[in-house]
């Protein structure tokens, strides 16, 4: 039986038609035999099929004789961060993140919240879930704690409450999950939140919460705008991703949060070590090298850069998509701590969000992730290649293949988890050259129409 719902980082598929209650109890009972000893920790997201998946996952793991301490609605850093500070076992997050309806999935994780991947035993699991053998029979204990007290505690332990400032912020949490955590740290905190599809719904009657879609920004936007706020927040379903909206309601791409994150961290860790993705990164570069730290380019995606960073004992690590990983919170990414230290940020210097990053934005202008859908990734690449040959560009393929002239240089990758090609051009300052290489790129690759 081959199971199309494993992917290279996690499980996602359609329910019931790839990812079912059978499975999901095989899943749980595959998973506990790679753990080391100790109970397990579980969550799950608002979609409407995530309690029996949970519910099926919980049984597999008793039956495995592992005990389970249910977190229940949570976002995929609770699982994280309760697997990390209650020294559990593993974790298992059920969520489908920003998928379509109808879709649901799976986030796994070992001891110290390490990602369980493809190449760290997640095909393992795959393999038992696909076989027949035998389900165990064991007694484990289900036990509820829904308590975030702990995990608030340390959101918090990221700023100095005392010197933040009477912010008005948007908060969208797109109908997901992130509304229960803004609810539990806003006692603590002197903003004043403009709440937007707050209340989590698992139907989503404002569609699939994912803000890198263009057409699901306007809603944040305008929020900002109507209010006056100082900025927005907007986050996925799981809430392991947050985007930034300035005070005109324009939205701000992930790449330049980067720089300023990394700044902020650099300055109680001087020296330290960042990790960055390929796909971007001049403006990151410059920044952390005048703030003093060490940039580190890695290899796209979660589990590449969370093994990086435990190496080089790296601060931070950045992702253009978004993601933020943190030392602090086990390696892990998170959509909370980001807005935090911005916010931080923002009440310390008396500068706008926008002003933080205008100046960054004129310095490094980028395309945004371009996206296409071509038949043969790799004939378009060398098709690409071929083409600035004779200008003999630089070369990196950390990641895909990176390509560096002198005021500016794109990547091109495949992506891990999706048939898609993406483009991401930069320059040093032509916002004209920008424009003229995007158009000759997107025009050499081919394909369907583009997509960001």
């Amino acid at each position: 039986m081959t199971l199309p719902c494993f992917k290279a980082y996690d499980i996602r598929g359609r329910v019931p038609e790839e990812l079912d209650v059978a499975l999901a109890e095989r899943i749980g009972a595959g998973t506990a035999s790679l753990l080391g000893p100790g109970p397990v920790v579980l969550g799950r997201d608002i979609r409407l099929s995530s309690p029996e998946l949970q519910a099926a996952l919980e049984k597999g793991f008793t039956g495995a004789g592992r005990d389970v301490i249910d977190i229940g609605l949570c976002g995929t850093e609770e699982v994280y961060f309760q697997t990390f500070h209650r020294q559990a076992a593993g974790g298992v997050m059920v969520t489908a993140s920003h998928n379509p309806m109808g879709y649901n999935g799976m986030k796994l994780v070992r001891e110290h919240a390490r990602p369980i991947s493809g190449d760290t035993g997640l095909f393992d699991v795959r393999d038992f879930a696909a076989g027949d053998a035998p389900l165990p029979s064991g007694e484990g204990v289900v036990r509820s704690d829904t308590d975030k007290t702990a995990y608030i505690q340390h959101l918090l332990g990221y700023v100095d409450v005392a010197a933040l400032k009477p912010l008005k912020i948007v908060v969208n949490a797109g109908n997901g999950g992130a509304g229960l955590v803004i609810d539990e740290l806003a006692p603590h905190l002197p903003f004043e939140f403009i709440r937007i599809q707050h209340e989590p719904d698992g139907t989503f009657p404002n569609g699939i919460p994912n803000p890198l879609l263009p057409e699901n920004r306007a809603a944040t936007a305008d929020a900002v705008r109507a209010h006056g706020a100082d900025f927005g927040i907007a986050w996925d379903g799981d809430f392991d991703r947050c985007f930034f909206f300035d005070s005109t309601g324009a939205f701000i791409e992930g790449y330049y949060l980067v720089g300023l994150l990394a700044v902020a961290l650099l300055k109680r860790r001087p020296g330290g070590k960042i990790i960055h993705d390929p796909r971007l990164t001049w403006n990151t570069v410059e920044m952390v090298e005048q703030a003093g730290g060490v940039p580190i380019m890695s290899k796209t995606g979660h589990a590449f850069i969370k093994e990086r960073m435990r190496a080089e004992d790296a601060i931070y690590g950045g992702e253009m998509s978004a993601h933020h990983y943190f030392r602090d919170f086990a390696y892990c990414d998170s959509g909370m701590i980001p807005w935090l230290l911005i916010a931080e940020l923002v009440s310390q210097t008396g500068t706008s969000l926008g002003d933080l990053v205008a100046d960054r934005m004129q310095a490094f202008p980028c395309s945004g992730e371009i996206n296409f859908r071509v038949d043969d990734a790799k004939a378009a690449t060398a098709r690409v290649l071929a083409h600035y040959a004779d200008q003999a560009p630089e070369l990196d393929h950390t990641d895909g293949v990176s390509v560096e002239f002198g005021t500016w240089r794109f990547n091109l990758r495949s992506s891990n988890t999706e048939p898609l090609l993406r483009l991401n051009v930069e320059t040093r300052g032509d916002a004209a050259l920008l424009r003229a290489r995007t158009e000759e790129l997107t025009a050499l690759i081919g394909g369907q129409a583009p997509q960001h």
